[in-house]
């Protein structure tokens, strides 16, 4: 269908490439550019906006973009989309439609994610809402505000992300203006939640709570938060970008999947002349994105906590300038550091930071210790006298609005007011008296919740799924809690198992770094296809760092819980004695074995 000036969305698009292509080459030549009437309108009725020189904070995105083209590159329909119009001005346009109780259309689809809010046709015909809670802290009155605002403007619940976040659910139309008032009314900004910006920065949950650490990095997560916020020009990157602090502690803040991590780590000599000036430094490393097979990588580099922030900045301006816009595929920073090599970024960063970047040899710090898998949950002691932490175990990371009063309640009542959410989708609550440890663990079972998660839920991880993402091929979440309810009643466990289910390849539960990962897929069963998965074993993260094999393909959803046990239990019996982990044994036992230990199940089940 084509819109009032003749051309269809497809054609405005390759007009709108045509044209800004002919305009470099022609400014490149000394020539004048075109006019802009001469470009047909966007979907959103704004004019093309290629040929102006621009100035401000936009002007280095409009750069990169004019030499991509210039080099012979097209730019994809995302990068045509933030050319015409910032996705961070699109206020107006998102009260508009709220009035009209409609939704939006072609790439302000793309753009409103600016603003967190992604209309997630044809799962659900709403809005999800993605919110921003640096290192995953947040306050009781927020979570209780969330609360309020979710029964009267969206699902009555709330979600728990990898990120240490929240999303809401649900949202009509004609609600997402009072959704993203009623969130700045609470401290909560959101800006740059979704599309090309860099994403809720992540740190060690138990900043200031874990007698373990090296250092508290909680305040480093909020200085780059408002960093981002309020520097402009850190907005419209190429695509997504994840930033982590992690300060050495009990709980590992998947630093090491994050396109930029920085490790907290101690000198091995703290008397050598090159670390003698500081007890705590961060090591930079760089390239993380595990959907994509990667782990982020050491660059040598190593800065005091107070150059992080402005170091981090430096690498996602160079990212943000060099980055593919060309082919979304590969407009992450893990494909410009394959493309360059360490060096040249590095090199290129060091100019943008404006002083020498500090090289000194890994061999000269500590290792990390290896993190606790169950320091999630439970009850644990703090370093503050007669003080404890619990751990509160989520049902795949969801919260009804009931829950969320309630544990607001309790923090108020027994705590200081806090909350924490981690990566592994649940939360904590700090600061609790040891005295009032078996009132509060009772309160949390009248909530319908659980402080006494098993091996298998601890680490059970699922992402939105069928029910709310259209990418994804499963229902993750529903599937998720049938593999830790068939598990339970049948296999003992003696040991952590992470189990991710993840519904498509954008892999938003890391299913590579699970010891088992399941991925959603469409499976033949007889004449039908029903939602299944390929089962990948042998994942982890940190000291275990491993990308999990693909070695069970195609696995009806209804016979995965039954397969699961049977992986366990082919790990128990043949494991070489209790501290063997999963992914060691994993990684140790052949594809073949595996297909052997599994046939007798698939000859039965399929």
């Amino acid at each position: 269908m084509s819109d009032s000036n003749g051309f269809t969305p497809d054609q405005q698009s390759y007009l709108q490439g045509f044209a800004l292509g002919a305009d470099v080459a022609r400014k490149l030549r000394g020539l004048s550019p075109f006019s802009d009437s001469a470009l047909p309108p966007t979907s959103g009725g704004h004019p093309s906006n290629a040929t102006p020189e621009k100035t401000g904070p936009d002007a280095r995105h409009h750069a990169a973009q004019d030499r991509q083209v210039a080099a012979g590159g097209k730019l994809c329909a995302e990068e045509v989309a933030k050319r015409n119009k910032n996705g961070l001005d699109l206020w107006n346009d998102i009260q508009r439609r709220a009035d009209e109780n409609a939704y939006p259309k072609g790439t302000d689809v793309f753009l409103q994610k600016y603003f967190g809010l992604f209309y997630v046709a044809p799962a659900q015909d709403s809005y999800m809402c993605r919110l921003r809670f640096p290192g995953g802290m947040l306050k009781s009155f927020q979570l209780r505000g969330l609360a309020d605002l979710a029964d009267q403007f969206a699902g009555p619940y709330s979600d728990v992300t990898t990120r240490a976040n929240l999303q809401l659910r649900e949202i009509p139309a004609a609600n997402s203006i009072h959704i993203l008032t009623g969130l700045r009314d609470l401290g909560i900004v959101n800006t740059g939640a979704g599309a090309d910006n860099i994403r809720n920065v992540t740190a060690s949950p138990l900043g200031g709570i874990d007698a373990t650490e090296l250092v508290d990095t909680q305040p480093l997560a909020r200085q780059m938060h408002y960093a981002i916020l309020h520097q402009r020009d850190l907005f419209g990157l190429p695509r997504k970008f994840n930033i982590a602090f992690d300060g050495g502690g009990r709980i590992s803040a998947l630093e090491d999947t994050n396109d930029v991590g920085f490790q907290a780590v101690a000198p091995l000599d703290p008397a050598a002349s090159v670390t003698s000036d500081c007890p705590v430094w961060f090591r930079l490393i760089l390239g993380g994105i595990t959907g994509h097979r990667d782990f982020a990588r050491s660059t040598g580099v190593y800065v005091k906590s107070q150059e992080c922030v402005n170091l981090a900045a430096a690498i996602v301006r160079v990212y943000l300038e060099h980055g593919n816009r060309t082919d979304r595929k590969k407009a992450r920073l893990k494909y410009l550091l394959d493309e360059w090599g360490f060096e040249k970024f590095l090199a290129a960063v060091e100019t943008e930071y404006g002083q020498p970047l500090r090289r000194i040899p890994d061999e000269a710090f500590q290792v990390r210790p290896t993190d606790d898998r169950t320091a999630h949950v439970n009850w644990h002691s703090q370093p503050q006298p007669d003080m404890s932490y619990v751990g509160i175990s989520l049902p795949v990371g969801r919260l009804t609005s009931q829950q969320m009063r309630g544990l607001s309640d309790l923090a108020d009542r027994y705590g200081r007011g806090e909350l924490r959410l981690t990566v592994w989708q649940n939360i904590i609550l700090p600061y609790i008296g040891n005295h009032d440890i078996p009132a509060v663990s009772l309160a949390i079972e009248e909530l319908g919740l659980s402080w006494q998660a098993t091996h298998v839920r601890a680490g059970l991880i699922a992402c939105t799924g069928n029910a709310g993402c259209k990418y994804a091929a499963a229902n993750t979440k529903r599937h998720a809690m049938e593999i830790a309810n068939y598990v339970d009643e049948r296999v003992q466990l003696d040991t952590p198992i992470n189990i991710h289910l993840t519904g498509c390849h954008h892999s938003c539960a890391q299913h590579y770094i699970g010891d088992i990962g399941l991925i959603g897929t469409a499976v033949s069963v007889g004449d039908d296809l029903v939602e299944g998965y390929h089962i990948h074993l042998g994942g982890g993260y940190g000291d275990r760092q491993q990308i999990a094999r693909e070695l069970i393909p195609s696995v009806s959803a209804a016979d995965a819980p039954a397969l699961v046990v049977r992986i366990l239990e082919y790990y128990l019996g043949n494991r070489t004695d209790i501290t063997e982990t999963f992914s060691t044994f994993a990684n140790r036992i052949t594809p073949q074995a595996w297909q052997d230990a599994i046939a007798e199940f698939r000859t039965v089940t399929v």
